[in-house]
């Protein structure tokens, strides 16, 4: 006669039963290739970022926080809720912040600030600008305009000049972070110690691992939402310094033609245009010359 069975020995087949049955609706409910390839063809001709058939897992993922606060039941029902039942002029803009990636820190690059401190101001200095007039183009949650602030503010000592930054994204999710300036303690571990005292406030509440950037600085910054593959830009065509920084990566060569030629018409002649180190304009038609690593002036 065998052993009975323990309640634990019964229980854990029936879990297991439970989860994959939960777990199998999830698995089953994928994109039909026809909807993959209708908001594949969406979000790029909207935002310029290529969806590969590669991202369509992520993709999935993370349009189901979108059926979630939308209480649609299944991504092809998102999609028929988009693009046949007029859902998209509601829900474009949370679509393109459910889909696009910020990734960004404090003194990212840090040969750029490093050229901008000792080469590209003293430059600017130089001509008489009273004001450098600066552009952070694709500012996620603000950890580039807030370093570029860091080092305009240091440079002002021998200088003399004032400054603003134009803060602008397509996700208006990670502009509400960069307007609020608040930031998890951790993230400022690149930041210079007396940069930090000088520039960085922590939370009175010790239990609060969060820091915000000193009124002074955000002073100098406005923000605004901007699709970098609209026609045109609204936005001052004196620019001293764009900052267009592990963007383009996500476009194909004619978006990134476009997209550089619309900020280069921005820059004014001997302004700087920064892109990311794995970013070239190698074969492109363009006014500015390579004087630094992915640093260019314009003629």
């Amino acid at each position: 006669m065998g052993q009975p069975a323990l309640a634990e020995d019964i229980a854990e087949p029936v879990a297991s039963s439970r989860r994959r049955r939960e777990e199998e609706p999830a698995r089953l409910d994928q994109l039909s290739g026809k909807n993959f390839r209708r908001l594949a063809e969406f979000i790029h001709g909207y935002s310029g970022i290529k969806m590969p058939t590669s991202k369509r897992t992520m993709l999935e993922g993370r349009l189901r926080r979108r059926m979630r606060a939308t209480r649609i039941d299944s991504l092809n029902g998102y999609c028929r809720y988009l693009f046949d039942e007029g859902g998209m002029d509601s829900e474009i803009i949370h679509l393109i912040d459910a889909v696009t990636t910020n990734k960004t820190e404090f003194f990212r690059e840090p040969a750029h600030f490093r050229f901008l401190a000792s080469s590209a101001l003293p430059a600017l200095a130089r001509t008489g600008r009273r004001e450098i007039k600066a552009w952070s183009s694709a500012c996620s949650t603000g950890a580039e305009p807030y370093t570029l602030a860091m080092v305009l503010e240091e440079s002002r000592a021998s200088t003399r000049q004032d400054y603003s930054i134009l803060c602008t994204d397509l996700c208006t999710e990670v502009l509400g972070q960069a307007i609020a300036g608040v930031f998890p303690a951790a993230m400022i571990e690149p930041v210079e110690m007396e940069l930090r005292r000088r520039y960085v406030m922590r939370a009175r509440d010790p239990r609060r691992p969060e820091v915000r950037i000193a009124p002074e600085l955000r002073s100098h910054l406005t923000f605004a939402r901007l699709n970098l593959m609209d026609d045109q830009y609204p936005v001052d065509r004196d620019m001293d310094l764009i900052f267009c920084r592990n963007i383009l990566i996500y476009f194909d060569k004619p978006t990134q033609a476009a997209v550089l030629s619309r900020l280069c018409s921005h820059l004014r002649p001997g302004g700087y245009l920064f892109l990311g180190h794995s970013e070239s304009i190698v074969g492109l038609d363009l006014p500015v010359t390579q004087i630094a690593n992915t640093v260019f002036q314009r003629a």
